[in-house]
C-alpha cells in the first residue's frame, strides 16, 4: 500500500451546520488551506506536526466557507511552531502546538475546546466525529465549506493487522468508516476526532490516495497519550 500524510477531506461527508464548530482552525498558507487544527485556548492551536511547512503560516478562526471573507472570521498569524521534539517526518510523534500571535476573540463563532481532564484509553466500536475541509475523495478537491463525517474507533489488534510498525498503540486510535458517513482525507490532518463529546484524536495519516478505501484504517494522534506534553509545553512557553 501507499502511505502517509498528505495533509488529510472528510469524504462524501455532510456539511456541518455553519459555526456549530467554533473550535475548528483552517492552516493556511499564502491564503490556501493547508490542514485543520484545534483552538484549545484564546492562544494555542493544537494541530499535527506534518503540517508545518515553510514560510509564514496563518490560523483562520470561525470560518465555514472558506471562499468567502465571513464577518465571523479572525484571522491571526502563528508566533511560532512547536512540533514534538521525537517527530522526524514519519508517523509518531505527529503532533504540534500552534502560539498564536495575539489571542483569539472568544465568541459564539470562536471558542476553545476542552482538553481531556486525564489521561484514559479510548474504547473500542466508540461513534466518534471527524470535521474538516479536505478533499472530499482521493481524486477530488478541497471541500470550501466545513464537512463532518462519523467513524468508529478500532481494537488495537486490527489497527496493527494493517499498518504493523507504522501503528503505535500508545500514541495513536485507529477507525474504521463507512462511505455514507464519510470520513477523513487529504487536507483533514490535524483536525480533531470527538468521542462522546470529548476531544480524543488529532487527525494524522490515511492510505495515501485512498481515503476511500475501507481496508485502511484512518489513523489519529491519542491526545490522552500526549496531556504531560501538551501541559509542559505551554506551561515552558509563559515560565
Amino acid at each position: 500500500y501507499q502511505e502517509f500524510p498528505n495533509d488529510f477531506t472528510v469524504i462524501s461527508c455532510k456539511v456541518s451546520k455553519p459555526h456549530s464548530k467554533p473550535y475548528m482552525a483552517s492552516l493556511q498558507y499564502q491564503e490556501k488551506h493547508s490542514c485543520g487544527g484545534i483552538l484549545i485556548r484564546k492562544d494555542f492551536v493544537l494541530t499535527a506536526a506534518h503540517c508545518k511547512a515553510q514560510g509564514d503560516m496563518t490560523v483562520v478562526l470561525g470560518a465555514h466557507d472558506l471562499r468567502k471573507k465571513e464577518k465571523s472570521q479572525q484571522r491571526i498569524k502563528v508566533a511560532k511552531f512547536c512540533p514534538h521534539s521525537s517527530f522526524s517526518g514519519k508517523f509518531d510523534f505527529d503532533i504540534m502546538l500552534l502560539k498564536l500571535q495575539n489571542n483569539a476573540t472568544k465568541n459564539k463563532y470562536v471558542k476553545p475546546l476542552d482538553l481531556p481532564k486525564k489521561a484514559k484509553s479510548v474504547s473500542d466500536k466508540l461513534k466518534c466525529l471527524v470535521a474538516g475541509w479536505g478533499k472530499t475523495g482521493p481524486s477530488e478537491p478541497d471541500s470550501k465549506v466545513l464537512k463532518e463525517g462519523t467513524e468508529r474507533t478500532l481494537p488495537i489488534t486490527d489497527c496493527e493487522k494493517i499498518w504493523g510498525d507504522h501503528f503505535k498503540s500508545q500514541q495513536m486510535i485507529c477507525t474504521t468508516f463507512n462511505k455514507k458517513d464519510g470520513g477523513i482525507c487529504q487536507g483533514d490532518s490535524g483536525g480533531p476526532l470527538i468521542c462522546k463529546k470529548k476531544l480524543q484524536g488529532i487527525t494524522a495519516f490515511t492510505a495515501s490516495g485512498h481515503c476511500d478505501n475501507t481496508l485502511y484504517p484512518h489513523v489519529f494522534t491519542n491526545i490522552s497519550y500526549f496531556l504531560p506534553w501538551i501541559k509542559k509545553m505551554i506551561y515552558d512557553y509563559f515560565s
